[in-house]
């Protein structure tokens, strides 16, 4: 007689990974009354349970890391974050028993390391004048003192980060906007997000345009993006999928943060913020092109991670 098979318990965690996207998408009226035949739909990423867009590739990561041996329970996840990818990395990290290291630059908000310290994480705080290339340059000097110690999960130049886009990201937004957005909006940071998403939206929907968006200058405010021709380029990025790139003004995406709290009830962060400055900039380019456009967005995360920022109190 043949032995019954083994029933195995469940994977930790199983349930929460579950929750990660799905996201809803919602149309931004107010912000597109001054823009005849322009539509702009945002994906509230902060529904995600880990707060965050970068709950997506969180799991990806972690996920191949399993698959590919890589990650075992002796292993430590390591990698560089401006917080929100960090906090995923925690979030799931506990959930499933891995420990987790982080280097984040030390001006990264109040709210972002008190989470992670709530979560178990490990930080190391790295010069906040290097903003992320700090970071990312003290993880790298951290893994190759001890490469056995840790799955460094190199979120800047691992595909797991960008295939989560590829494979989630990109495929709700077709399927919530029926196939009728012309374009896509995102900020670059890792560039996950734009690279994964544009990718699955130039091979199914060729017509659609995808536009990055980066801060104007190198010492920025728009926490967890980039400024390229300033930065280390992630390994992970692909410009060729890019139509154009629309740049922007940290004062600008504070200011947008204030409105749309105050006529959309949308309470974002910075970055998502910005995304909405870079749609209406494309909006307003195709209004004066005299062309109709349905542009979706990424609301990266909301705004509880930044509510000790001073800029909430300024006046418009």
């Amino acid at each position: 007689m043949l032995a019954s098979p083994a029933i195995l318990p469940p994977l930790r965690g199983q349930h929460l990974l579950a929750l990660i996207g799905h996201t809803p998408l919602v149309r931004l009226d107010q912000s597109t009354a001054d823009l005849p035949g322009i539509e702009i739909w945002l994906k509230l990423e902060f529904v995600n349970p880990g707060g965050s867009v970068k709950d997506r590739p969180a799991r990806n990561i972690i996920l191949d890391g399993e698959r590919t041996g890589r990650l075992n329970p002796d292993k430590i996840i390591l990698d560089a974050t401006s917080g929100n990818t960090g906090i995923a990395y925690a979030m799931i990290g506990a959930a499933r028993g891995y420990k987790v290291k982080l280097c984040l630059p030390a001006n990264a908000s109040e709210e972002r390391k008190r989470i992670l310290n709530v979560l178990g994480a490990e930080l190391v705080l790295t010069d906040p004048g290097e903003g992320s290339d700090g970071a990312f340059r003290k993880v790298r000097e951290l893994y190759a003192a001890d490469p056995e110690r840790y799955f460094y999960a190199d979120q800047y130049n691992n595909d797991a980060n960008w295939k989560a886009h590829f494979h989630t990201t990109a495929p709700e937004i077709m399927e919530q906007t029926h196939g009728r957005l012309t374009h896509f909006v995102a900020l670059l940071g890792t560039t996950g997000t734009f690279t994964g998403t544009s990718r699955r939206l130039k091979r199914d929907l060729p017509h659609v345009e995808c536009w990055s968006a980066q801060p104007a200058t190198p010492f920025h405010g728009v926490e967890g993006t980039k400024h390229l021709p300033s930065a280390i380029v992630p390994g992970i990025y692909d410009e060729t999928v890019a139509d154009g790139n629309l740049w922007i003004e940290t004062e600008d995406a504070y200011a947008m943060a204030r409105k749309m709290a105050r006529e959309e009830g949308l309470l974002l962060g910075i970055s998502a913020a910005g995304n909405i400055v870079a749609a209406r900039k494309l909006g307003q380019r195709l209004v004066q092109e005299g062309k109709r456009g349905v542009i979706v967005t990424i609301a990266c995360d909301g705004a509880s991670k930044y509510l000790s920022d001073g800029f909430w109190n300024e006046n418009d």
